[in-house]
This record gives C-alpha cells, sequence and structure tokens, in this order.
C-alpha cells in the first residue's frame, strides 16, 4: 500500500463522515479579473490615511498576544454604530466565526437550526458541522418571508436558533419589520438579526436588541471596506453575550485588525461617503441593467444586485457567467444554489468604470450566450 493510500484509509478512520462528504468553501480565482462576485467595497481609505495607517501598524507588538477583549475597539465599535450601552459585545473573526460560535453554544442532538431559504450559507454549513438539525424555510416567489410556514416551522421544530438576514443574501431585499417582529415574538429560543449590510440598508434592529428577551443583532465590516481586516461583531443583553464569549477562542482578534479598525472607525466619514457612493451607484446599475432584454432585476437594499435571465433555457445563467468569465470578469452565478434562483446571477456594485466594464460584457455576452 502506498503512503498515500495508508493516508487515505487513516483519513477515513478518523474523519467524520459527513465531513469528508462535504466540498470546501468555494472562492473562485480572481487574479486578473475584474472583481464582482463578493460584495466587497472596491474602495481603500485614501492614500494620506494609508500612509499615516502604516506607521501606527509597524509600531505594534507583534511578538504579544493581542487583546483578547479590546476595550478600545468595542468603545469606538458602541460609539460609531449606535451600540446600547447597556448591551454586551462579543467580536469575532468576521461574522463568520460568530456564526459558528453560536452553533457550538447551543449544539444539542436533538436541537435545531431554522432559517428562510435561499439565505446565506454559513447557516447551514456551521449546523451541520455542530451535528445540529438545519430546518430551511423557502420564502415566497417574490423572496418576500412565507409567514404561515415560517411560523408552522417555529411551532413544529422550536429551534434553539433563527437566522433572519436583514437584507437577505443573495436577494438583497429587507423583509418587513412587522414580520421580523412577530418572528422574534413567536420564536422560543435566539434569534439572530444578521446586519452584514447595513451601511447599505438605512434599516437596523440595534436601537431595539434590549427590547426583546431572545435578539441578538449580528454585523460585519467585511462588506465597508475592511473585508481582508475580517472583524465582526454581535450585540445582545449581557446574559446572551457572556455564555457566547466562553466558547470565544480567546486572541480571535488580532493586533493588525484591531488596529485598523480601530484607526478607520475614526474616520468614520470617509466610510460613510464610501457607501453612499455605492448606494448611488445600485440605482444607476440596477436602472441600467433592467433596460437590457431579457433580464429582471430585483429590488436590493445591499450592495449587491440579483437578476434574473428571461430564457427556457435552465443552463442560460451558467453560460452566460462563463462568457462573462471569459472576459475578465468575474460574478456570482447562483443560478444551481435554490430552486428560487433558476437562471440567477449576482452581482456586486462597484465604481461607474467597473460597472460600466460589467454591463458592456453582459451585453456581449449574452448575445453569445443566445
Amino acid at each position: 500500500m502506498s503512503d498515500d493510500s495508508a493516508s487515505v484509509e487513516r483519513v477515513k478512520a478518523v474523519i467524520r463522515a459527513d465531513v469528508r462528504a462535504l466540498t470546501a468553501y468555494p472562492v473562485a480565482d480572481a487574479q486578473g479579473m475584474v472583481k464582482l462576485d463578493m460584495m466587497e467595497s472596491p474602495y481603500q481609505l485614501p492614500a494620506a490615511l494609508l500612509q499615516e495607517l502604516s506607521g501606527r501598524l509597524a509600531q505594534l507588538a507583534v511578538n504579544r498576544y493581542p487583546s483578547p477583549r479590546p476595550e478600545k475597539l468595542g468603545a469606538s465599535l458602541r460609539t460609531v454604530f449606535g451600540i446600547p450601552a447597556k448591551a454586551g459585545l462579543v467580536l469575532g473573526n468576521g461574522s463568520d466565526e460568530l456564526i459558528n460560535l453560536i452553533a457550538i453554544a447551543v449544539a444539542d442532538p436533538k436541537a435545531s437550526i431554522l432559517a428562510p431559504l435561499p439565505g446565506f450559507v454559513m447557516y447551514e454549513a456551521s449546523a451541520r458541522l455542530a451535528r445540529l438539525r438545519f430546518i430551511g424555510v423557502p420564502l415566497g416567489q417574490d423572496f418576500t418571508l412565507d409567514m404561515p410556514a415560517m411560523l408552522e416551522a417555529i411551532e413544529r421544530e422550536q429551534p434553539r436558533v433563527l437566522y433572519i438576514a436583514y437584507p437577505n443574501n443573495p436577494t438583497g431585499n429587507l423583509f418587513t419589520r412587522e414580520d421580523v417582529e412577530t418572528l422574534i415574538a413567536a420564536s422560543p429560543g435566539l434569534v439572530v438579526i444578521d446586519e452584514a449590510y447595513q451601511a447599505f440598508a438605512g434599516a437596523s434592529f440595534m436601537n431595539r436588541v434590549l427590547e426583546f428577551p431572545n435578539l441578538l443583532v449580528m454585523r460585519t465590516l467585511s462588506k465597508s471596506g475592511m473585508a481582508g481586516a475580517r472583524l465582526g461583531y454581535l450585540a445582545a443583553a449581557p446574559a446572551w453575550t457572556d455564555e457566547l464569549d466562553k466558547v470565544r477562542p480567546p486572541f480571535n482578534v488580532n493586533v493588525f485588525t484591531q488596529a485598523y479598525v480601530e484607526f478607520a472607525l475614526a474616520h468614520q466619514a470617509v466610510l460613510d461617503e464610501q457607501a453612499a457612493l455605492l448606494r448611488a451607484a445600485r440605482g444607476d446599475l440596477a436602472g441600467r441593467l433592467g433596460k437590457l432584454e431579457g433580464i429582471e432585476v430585483f429590488p436590493s437594499d445591499a450592495n449587491f444586485l440579483l437578476f434574473r435571465l428571461a430564457s427556457p433555457d435552465p443552463a442560460a445563467a451558467s453560460r452566460v457567467f462563463e462568457a462573462l468569465r471569459e472576459r475578465r470578469i468575474l460574478i456570482k452565478n447562483v443560478s444551481g444554489a435554490h430552486p428560487l434562483l433558476a437562471n440567477c446571477l449576482r452581482v456586486t456594485v462597484s465604481t461607474p468604470a467597473e460597472n460600466a466594464l460589467f454591463l458592456d460584457a453582459l451585453g456581449a455576452s449574452m448575445r453569445l450566450a443566445h
């Protein structure tokens, strides 16, 4: 038996079968591409601010562990984002880590996590890795919450956690505040409002996080020009955050992230201006995209647009996606992710120049695909 074969046999004996059946989270090779697939901001801090920041980063004590509970960073987050003073706060390596911490904290063979579908894939992935049952409830055809189905599933399953993305990914829409409040009241466990795209939505539950005994609000800074810094945070009543903090790795936010985010938050006006540019670009891009024949564009309160190709061919979206990639434009093909997303593609809103490149390439790609 070869060394590799021996390793494979050892892996089968040691690694869980359900883990071996998984595929790693797909991240496309974006080398040399106009990258419009991951909802990143196209903007960095201005050059003068980056120059000032570089001096601060050079002085960091990288030989020491980072602060396990960075109080200064936490205070800045509270001030800038209006986190209630009496709410507890937990920081994470992006919101992905926070989602995993929640799954670990509630894990029980009989427990379940519930979320509308289509939705953010990490809700289900974290549940399955923690050996929790995942219950997905399809949205309506118009991507709104199917409230009778949601309420029936909550009553039947009694989920430990209910996730509501606000606005939703990959559809981009905000569910109505009244529907969300109804689901919070009906849920026996923790309700997580995921506000990853809050900078573009103009709506939030953060100022009401202490109003409900089972509410947690989670955000990430990845969509606001800091995807590489990897910082997420959640706020809830201290009774919740005290327990979640027990399963958090003690040094999960590194010194570079702490320093970068503290500096960026001190210049939040710059980030707000960039978000305003993207909100304006979103409206322009949606209008121009909607004028293309054979395309249905869905309303979005995020920094991306979901659109559907009006084609009887179920492979139309895949062909257009590949044709765009040949033209060095990378967007996201979500057509196979859920039946409601048939022939749908998702594009990140970017600078006017990159948006124009995408539109030109899309027109050419659609002609070629037909």
